[in-house]
């Protein structure tokens, strides 16, 4: 009896060791196709002399102007991001200049600031990093009031008067809302 139960025992191993190495490995589980990586943009050097003429610019091309000064340190300022790149998804390039400005460390210009903006999607939006002397005169070529807090959105109208402020993290509907009644009024 003895034997017959080993001969049994070792028939349905070898058996059951034919029949798993017969069997498929499950599929691997399908990974959600992954979006190419975007294209790091150019982050171009500004000083206060450069703010001042991108500042002047908006009256010269006869649109509107929003700049958006961040820092990749600042963390209300990356958790703001998302919402200005639908901002400006939301509106033709042809009816509104929209630009932002950050704060970082210049030796940032062709690392962690582009980085940043390639992750964020922020393609559309011509990207600048300020290298000023004096942030303060900096601060105050934009916006007398502002004392350099950040995030920081500032909107110009067609004649380059500042239409609309924002310090702190935006909420999009108003952001939105600023942009619409200054693209309407003449």
């Amino acid at each position: 009896m003895k034997t017959r139960l080993l001969l049994f025992i070792l028939l349905l191993g070898v058996t059951g060791a034919a029949f798993a190495s017969q069997q498929k490995p499950a599929p691997a589980p399908k990974k959600a196709a992954a979006q190419p990586p975007a294209e790091k943009p150019k982050v171009t050097e500004i000083r206060e002399d450069g703010l001042k003429s991108l500042l002047g610019a908006s009256a010269a091309q006869s649109r509107p102007l929003l700049v958006n000064f961040w820092a990749t340190w600042c963390t209300p300022c990356r958790e703001e991001f998302p919402d200005l790149v639908r901002v400006r998804e939301r509106f033709p390039e042809a009816a509104l200049d929209f630009v932002t400005v950050s704060l970082d460390d210049v030796s940032d210009i062709e690392t962690t600031v582009p980085t940043f903006l390639a992750e964020m999607r922020a393609g559309r939006m011509p990207a600048y990093l300020l290298n000023a002397e004096d942030e303060g005169v900096a601060a105050a070529l934009v916006d007398a009031t502002w004392q350099g807090e950040l995030p920081a959105t500032f909107l110009f109208d067609r004649a380059g008067a500042l239409a609309f402020r924002h310090t702190g993290r935006i909420k999009p509907a108003e952001l939105a809302a600023a942009v619409e009644k200054t693209l309407a009024a003449n």
